[in-house]
């Protein structure tokens, strides 16, 4: 069996976006979340505000919702805003989508994050602990 750390981070996506398929099956907007840690998904989920929901609910107006065509082309989107993230390893990936006039737009938000602990303890590999590398 393949480990987690062996899988390319398009095909987590990728199983990510199928595993989140119904609850995005619907939605009009939203945010999907990836959280990466040595380009491993750890979370992952979708932000959205039921708000406009109960609005066309009150008015009478049909909620039109991704279908799951949509949904499919918002996976493909997701995977190919992939080849933009550079060198990073840890961070955040935040899509966000909007449903408008049955076209899926999505957008890409990459955060990459450091741990300068880290950083220096690389820097002084002499050190035994991280205490002796914080004090230099």
């Amino acid at each position: 069996m393949m480990s987690q750390e062996m899988v390319p981070l398009a095909r987590q996506v990728d199983v990510a976006l199928r595993k989140l398929e119904d609850e995005l099956r619907g939605l009009s907007a939203g945010t999907i979340v990836l959280q990466i840690r040595n380009d491993v998904i750890g979370k992952f989920g979708i932000r959205h505000l039921p708000l406009d929901c109960e609005e066309r609910a009150a008015t009478g107006e049909k909620q039109p919702g991704m279908t799951s065509a949509q949904v499919d082309s918002l996976r493909r989107m997701a995977v190919e805003a992939l080849t933009h993230k550079k060198s990073w390893t840890h961070g955040e990936i935040a899509y966000d989508f909007v449903l408008r006039q049955g076209k899926v737009y999505v957008s890409v938000q990459f955060e990459s994050n450091y741990n300068m602990a880290n950083l220096l303890f690389r820097l002084h590999p002499k050190q035994r602990d991280r205490r002796d590398a914080v004090n230099d």
